[in-house]
């Protein structure tokens, strides 16, 4: 397996296929980290994932966590009572060192990672991809991914489509020491943020703030911003510069939205950024690509292994098209609400009334964290497609029996089994009378693949996402 791109969906992806034994190159264009320390947060549902896999308490330690609360188009409210999940929390951590973790965590399973590797030509039969690099070597796999961001060129020399509106407005970001004293700093953005919530100067430290403020117009990213930039900028929405020197790192972002048509073309898929880009708002880029690496590794994996059904590596796009396209609609209409003009305005304050509604902030909450998601499996109770939460079972913690990427049946009745499926899933007979469910079949991503307490069923199920047992596929 090749996958293109180290940042933190490919590592994460190459992390998952070693779960299985599959054998991963990771091609890295860039010999160097970015010299921008972004703070990039993880949302509840990535927090789930790392638990699910063992490497939270080691991001714990280099992050810092926050109380969960409304993110929707930066309207204050708290978190609704009773969030179904024991990490309803929000955690910052600068994106280098998520990255570093993450690579780490993917080279200690066995992965390997070559920096300063460029892809330049891609070309697909049917037994396998071979991929040039820019040095003028080829190398041989038999699927690629492309995690190699929002200009993908993995994508491009795909040919596909990736539709949706370029930048119509950029953003500076950055964190650097002010000059002006913490009172003065505190009363102009209290008396900007009424009218402008793209403008924000937040303390990252001592004498050190975090400033975002709106760019003069759009231009050419490649270029990165200077301190001058931020200057000028904070002089014309602000009236002050608030003396700002000494950055520690800038950056800018535009709002750029766009969806890959396809997510698979042959051996070839896309992942996180190089299959869809939109506004920061809300956070949740890199928790989308996090979670596309979740659901794809292991029916990859299965492919390469030789146990999928046939359909099962289709299921990649089924399900994770339809979540990207929420994600970026959430993201439009929270830009539209940073809007200054008077109409943006009043839906604005009409959805900070609705938001005192609990139902209405959960529902937001929700699907910002991404624990909302349900998954179309056909029909079924409502527990079918979701992300079961790490539950306590008689054995411990639930998030703990899925650190291996296994299928996972949980039995209350005692009388099933996964049978030939064993090698592919494990079973735990009697987990807990928490568990409102005679018997859950959980897929190696977490989301519920079948409820019931049939045998026959439980089997069809199995072989629907688990494959022919063992013996019948090889017989």
């Amino acid at each position: 397996m090749i996958i293109a791109g180290c940042g933190p969906t490919g590592a994460m992806l190459a992390a998952e296929l070693r779960l299985h034994d599959v054998r991963v190159l990771v091609l890295e264009k860039e010999t160097e980290p970015p010299s921008f320390v972004r703070i990039v947060g993880l949302h509840i549902r990535s927090i789930e994932l790392m638990a699910m896999r063992g490497l939270l308490d080691r991001i714990l330690e280099r992050g810092r966590r926050r109380p969960a609360g409304a993110y929707f188009a930066a309207i204050d409210k708290p978190a609704p009572d009773g969030l179904d999940s024991t990490h309803a929390y929000l955690l910052g951590i600068p994106q280098p060192v998520i990255v570093h973790l993450l690579e780490d965590h993917a080279t200690a399973r066995g992965a390997q990672v070559r920096h300063g590797c460029a892809v330049v030509g891609v070309a697909q039969d049917d037994d396998g991809v071979t991929v040039e690099l820019a040095d003028g070597e080829r190398l041989r796999s038999r699927y690629l991914v492309g995690c190699d961001g929002a200009r993908s060129t993995v994508r491009k020399l795909l040919g596909v489509a990736f539709p949706g509106e370029p930048s119509r407005s950029e953003t500076l970001m950055g964190e650097m020491e002010v000059g002006a004293p913490p009172e003065e700093i505190a009363a102009k953005v209290s008396e900007l943020r009424e009218t402008d919530r793209r403008f924000s100067l937040a303390p990252a430290g001592v004498g050190v703030y975090r400033v975002v403020v709106p760019a003069g117009g759009v231009s050419d990213r490649a270029a990165p911003p200077t301190l001058e930039d931020f200057r000028r900028q904070l002089r014309t929405v602000a009236g002050t510069d608030f003396g700002v020197h000494s950055p520690r790192w800038l950056s800018r972002f535009g709002d750029a939205t766009r969806l890959a048509e396809r997510y698979r073309v042959g051996r070839v898929l896309l992942a996180g950024d190089a299959a869809h880009i939109h506004p920061p708002i809300g956070g949740q880029g890199l928790n989308l690509g996090v979670q596309d690496a979740v659901n794809l590794g292991w029916k990859l994996a299965a492919q390469v292994r030789g146990w999928a059904p046939e359909t099962l590596l289709d299921t990649y796009h089924a399900e994770r098209h339809p979540v990207a396209e929420d994600v970026l609609d959430n993201t439009r209409a929270q830009m539209e609400l940073l809007s200054t003009e008077p109409g943006p305005r009043a839906v604005r304050r009409l959805l900070t009334e609705l938001m005192d509604f609990e139902e209405v902030n959960r529902h937001l909450l929700e699907k910002i964290t991404a624990i909302g998601i349900r998954y179309d499996f056909g029909d079924g109770p409502d527990l079918l497609g979701r992300r079961l939460p790490d539950i306590d079972l008689k054995q411990g913690r639930l998030y703990g029996l899925l650190h291996r990427g296994r299928g996972l049946l949980l039995d209350r009745t005692g009388r099933l089994t996964v049978g030939g499926w064993s090698d592919r899933v494990d079973q735990l007979a009697d987990p807990t009378a928490a568990l409102d469910a005679p018997c859950v079949l959980l897929r190696p991503d977490g989301h519920v693949a079948w409820v019931g307490d049939d045998q026959r069923d439980l089997d069809e199920h199995l072989a629907r996402w688990f494959g022919e047992p063992i013996g019948r596929s090889q017989g």
